[in-house]
């Protein structure tokens, strides 16, 4: 957007770059963006109207409708990064998302950090391939990574992905280009965000970041009287995120804890259509506004689970909770040594 175009006082201009603002959208209020910018509410009003006389000359305006449509390709995004699995694929449509923050909530056995690293691996194939030809930084804040676990999946990464030139699974190095960083509290995690990974993304030695978890360190360190305390460092440290992701259209996945659900609390109330849980994603609304795409994982037993063809029983469920652009919708999986994988069950 060239503000430069648009007869506004030089303040205000100056105001609008130093916000950083490189789209705009049509709102109702000036009390929407007046924020933003720190100016007064009539230049705000002033700004929209130059903005809407200048996008209308452009045909620069798209209407919603026109995003659902699929009427406007410039704006979507021309590639995802794969699961691995044509099934989770088609799930997700694609892939997670280029930008934003993606997370995987789920109780502790479910899978969540299994997918991660299958998605460390993923991200190495070329983008013929639904990678990105790049490498994975995984940042540990729990317990140590699980190295052995990592050179499983690397050996039988051509058990999982069938599809691929077998030439093309042996001539990468996997393990030589997943970078492990440990965060043992929130400075330690802050640093690496904001100083060591963007380093490897300008290098283009990375193009996943990955935090496993981001409950851990936000539950352990503040108490419950502490929750706006809490809330400042939780909304910086997803706004580092942001700037990492939209700067190097880099995937950021955030790997969530889960929290009891106790009679009529605030959690319950925010469940996003996931009722009749007995555990939602922590961290609260605070946490899922800053979520572009929340995935969660949970384990399956009993009539629920589902024989896969000639294999043991498929014990895990992955459900898009919410997404700008998918349905809530879910597909049975399982954890097996070659990695997570989708189950096609057929419709009667």
């Amino acid at each position: 957007m060239d503000w430069d175009q648009l007869e506004l006082n030089p303040r205000v201009i100056t105001a609008v770059k130093r916000g950083d603002c490189r789209r705009f959208f049509l709102v109702n209020s000036s009390s929407t963006v007046q924020p933003l910018f720190d100016i007064s509410e009539p230049e705000v009003r002033q700004e929209l109207r130059d903005c809407s006389v200048l996008g209308a000359r452009a045909a620069l305006v798209s209407a919603a409708l026109q995003l659902l449509r699929g009427e406007c390709p410039s704006l979507e995004p021309s590639h995802r990064l794969s699961l691995g699995c044509p099934v989770l694929d088609s799930l997700l449509r694609g892939g997670v998302p280029l930008t934003g923050i993606t997370e995987i909530a789920g109780e502790s056995g479910a899978g969540k950090t299994q997918l991660c690293m299958q998605l460390c691996l993923s991200v190495q194939y070329p983008r013929e391939h639904g990678g990105l030809g790049s490498g994975a930084v995984y940042i540990c804040t729990e317990s140590a990574f699980p190295s052995k676990r990592l050179q499983q999946l690397i050996s039988l990464q051509a058990r999982l992905r069938p599809e691929l030139p077998p030439n093309l699974v042996t001539s990468i190095q996997f393990s030589n280009n997943i970078y492990i960083e440990h965060a043992a509290d929130l400075e330690a995690l802050q640093v690496c965000v904001s100083r060591r990974v963007p380093i490897m993304l300008l290098r283009g030695m990375v193009r996943l970041v990955v935090v496993d978890s981001v409950a851990a360190l936000f539950r352990c360190e503040f108490e419950a009287k502490e929750a706006r305390e809490r809330a400042r460092h939780l909304l910086a440290f997803a706004q580092s995120l942001h700037r990492l992701s939209q700067s190097f259209s880099t995937p950021v996945i955030c790997v969530n804890q889960v929290t009891d659900v106790v009679g009529d609390s605030d959690s319950a109330r925010c469940n996003f259509g996931l009722v009749d849980r007995r555990v939602l994603p922590a961290l609260g609304i605070t946490w899922a506004n800053q979520v572009l795409v929340r995935l969660m994982m949970s384990p399956l037993s009993g009539w629920d689970a589902v024989r896969a063809e000639g294999s043991s029983l498929v014990s895990r469920r992955l459900e898009v909770v919410f997404a700008p652009h998918l349905p809530q919708a879910y597909c049975i999986c399982s954890v097996g040594k070659e990695g997570v994988r989708g189950i096609a069950v057929p419709t009667q």
